[in-house]
């Protein structure tokens, strides 16, 4: 009651005084309750031959009324220190407390005897000429830090031994220094308190009953249903020697191997699991769940979703080749359902045509040519019976992602060099309805893949031949928009020595005579093919895949006679004339081949590729060359050979005969 009338006192001393300007000097805020070492404040005003001071304020005690402070005092108080920051019309005004506000140890000074260290009211006034023009009132509350920063006690805690004795005799005790509700173990509860929740105390182990009696003692009224053989059998022991006790922690602890996925199993004895059924996600060896990549309801990839028992499904998920990670592995052991656990086979085969498990983009990586085997899709089947999984097959699809020389089904780099935007296109026609050249889509050139496409386009019967080859060409000429073609499939654009300019073969102009000029419905040498052929060779492998590299571009077209075709009336007709592009792939060898030998020209007979038989592979399954099985096991079937070979030679010669038959006699 008191602190609340001074802090209504100190209010209406702050205020401003009736009658008193509003452009007077004064401060903002003009009262503080202050809780902290520091507080701030400003003066509104000129600063300009103002002193400021800072006063330790007495309250009359029988009065209670604040003593008024006059212009005499300093900027240092006993604990206090005054700080001016001027400024034009704004002035901060700074005080702090330099008071130590760590609890006091035994036998020690300069610290705070009890838990609310300071309980001041100061007075901050701003004079010119011993004539006061504002004041600022401070009343301080600062209790003492709670951290400890002393020197430490060589007097270490002794904890009981938790086997023998409770470690905690009141758990519900949660707070230091003060009573807790409900908590009528709590030391710091004074009788009266205690009477408020008396009858709502908290029970059990919580409210401090940390030594229950057993079901097995005697004098126990916990079990229901007493038999009548229970005074024979009962234990009389004091409740020093509960069996509770045994049930605390040693101490001892250890990290444990966090799980992304855990769930408590059934425990039951002997065996782990009762079973799944239909939806129960899948348990691996070490209480987790079995998880494997699928998609979400939002569409996009779960790296660790668990496996749902008897719920098929099939996801694909796109991820970037530099964050790629290794496949899932596969040593971990699966749950039954019956406890036991059982190993996945794995089967591992190779993809050779990588195509259609890699999405391209328009930037691609010019780096240095690196393969990389990765693993591209995993079939995984569950064999099951009743509420129990029997197998488990994995079939993993291995191959190697190379940054380097180009892969069967890739698109074939293009580009502009002398344009602005170096971006190019090489295209064949994918069209679309009734086969129009207007309505007609591109489609890339893949690298290794021949090709041929067309359209179809309207003409009339008295289209001039000139206007109608200039069409011509300019729609295929559409389909080439690039001056140069990579290299590899990492070419750089700033590297001219990546790209192979493309080497274009213009349509030869027409020379026909003039009589076949100006007939209506014909009009010769129209440029109706594009030739688009690629050269290209293996220069190299890296990891034992060869690395395929294109080394020439030629563009070339084939001219064509068109003439009108109509039917019974030719008028307000049009004829259709179907143009084409052809893409062929020419492979050559990176060196040219060794020329024959003379004993190979006329030996024919002992060339294995223009004879059925060939005698100089003979002993091929012997080699290493031979992949059909392990090399151990055609050795050995080789050794055998020999031997039955060897047995029958000796077999057939007369002088075995003879040994044979003075044997028997």
């Amino acid at each position: 009651m008191a602190a609340a009338l001074l802090r209504a006192l100190l209010l209406l001393l702050a205020a401003p005084c009736p009658g008193q300007p509003a452009w007077d000097p004064v401060f903002q805020p003009s009262f503080i309750h202050m809780s902290g070492p520091r507080v701030d404040s400003f003066f509104h005003g000129n600063s300009s031959g103002v002193n400021f001071s800072v006063i330790l304020s007495s309250v009359d005690e029988e009065t209670g009324i604040l003593q008024l402070a006059n212009c005499s005092g300093s900027t240092r108080a006993g604990g206090w220190n005054l700080n001016v920051t001027p400024g034009v019309n704004i002035s901060k005004v700074t005080v702090s407390l330099t008071q130590n506000l760590q609890l006091c140890l035994p036998n020690a000074t300069d610290c705070c005897a009890t838990p609310l260290c300071v309980v001041e009211t100061l007075q901050v006034l701003a004079c010119r000429d011993s004539v006061m023009l504002a004041h600022l009132l401070i009343q301080a509350e600062i209790y003492a830090n709670s951290s400890f920063t002393g020197n430490v006690s060589e007097n270490a805690t002794v904890i009981p031994n938790q086997v023998f004795q409770p470690l905690g005799s009141c758990p519900c005790d949660l707070t230091a220094g003060a009573c807790d509700v409900r908590c009528c173990c709590d030391q710091e509860c004074t009788s009266d308190l205690k009477q408020l929740f008396n009858g709502s105390c908290f029970t059990g182990v919580f409210g401090g009953d940390v030594n229950p009696p057993f079901d097995q003692l005697c004098s126990s009224k916990s079990t229901e249903y007493t038999p009548d053989w229970f005074p024979f059998l009962c234990v009389q022991s004091s409740l020093n020697n509960t069996p509770f006790l045994g049930y605390f922690y040693h101490g001892s602890t250890s990290t444990p191997r966090v799980p992304p996925f855990k769930t408590p199993l059934q425990t039951s004895p002997g065996k782990l699991f009762t079973g799944y059924k239909q939806g129960d996600p899948i348990m691996t060896e070490d209480n987790e769940y079995f998880t494997i990549p699928q998609q979400s309801l939002a569409g996009q990839c779960v790296g660790n979703a668990p496996v749902a028992y008897l719920q098929n499904f099939d996801a694909k998920c796109l991820s970037d080749r530099a964050s790629y990670k290794e496949g899932l592995p596969h040593d971990v052991r699966i749950n039954t359902g019956t406890g036991d656990f059982i190993q996945q086979n794995v089967i591992y085969r190779t993809i050779v045509d990588t195509g259609k498990f890699i999405t391209e983009s328009e930037s691609l990586p010019t780096v240095e040519v690196l393969c990389q085997n990765v693993t591209f899709a995993e079939h995984y089947t569950f064999i099951w019976k009743d509420k129990n999984i029997e197998r488990i097959n994995v079939t993993v699809f291995l191959g190697s992602l190379c940054d380097g020389g180009y892969q069967v089904g890739k698109p074939v780099r293009a580009a502009n060099i002398n344009a602005s935007e170096t971006f190019g296109s090489l295209n064949i026609w994918q069209p679309a309805g009734r086969g129009l050249c207007t309505s007609a889509t591109y489609t890339p050139v893949l690298f290794g893949l021949d090709s041929l496409s067309g359209c179809v386009l309207e003409v009339g019967i008295n289209e001039d031949c000139s206007f109608l080859r200039g069409n011509v060409t300019e729609k295929l000429n559409s389909l080439i928009q690039a001056t140069h073609v990579g290299k590899r499939d990492n070419s750089n654009y700033s590297d001219l020595n990546d790209w192979v300019e493309i080497i274009r073969l213009d349509p030869l102009n027409s020379d026909t005579n003039v009589s076949t000029r100006n007939l209506n419905g014909i009009c010769p040498d129209i440029p109706a093919n594009l030739n688009i052929r690629i050269i290209f060779a293996d220069v190299g492998a890296v990891q034992g895949i060869p690395q395929q590299e294109i080394l020439a571009v030629q563009i070339s077209y084939s001219t064509v006679i068109w003439q009108f075709q109509c039917g019974l009336i030719c008028e307000n007709s049009v004829s259709f004339l179907p143009i084409t592009a052809s893409v062929q792939f020419i492979k050559v060898p990176a060196q040219p081949p060794v020329p024959m030998t003379r004993f190979q020209i006329n030996y024919t007979e002992f060339d294995c590729n223009r004879n059925d038989v060939c005698w100089p592979q003979l002993f091929y399954p012997l080699t290493r060359f031979y992949t059909g099985e392990p090399y151990s096991r055609s050795l050995a079937k080789g050794l055998a050979l020999a031997f039955l070979v060897l047995l029958a030679a000796i077999m057939s010669n007369p002088w075995f005969s003879k040994i044979w038959n003075s044997s028997l006699i």
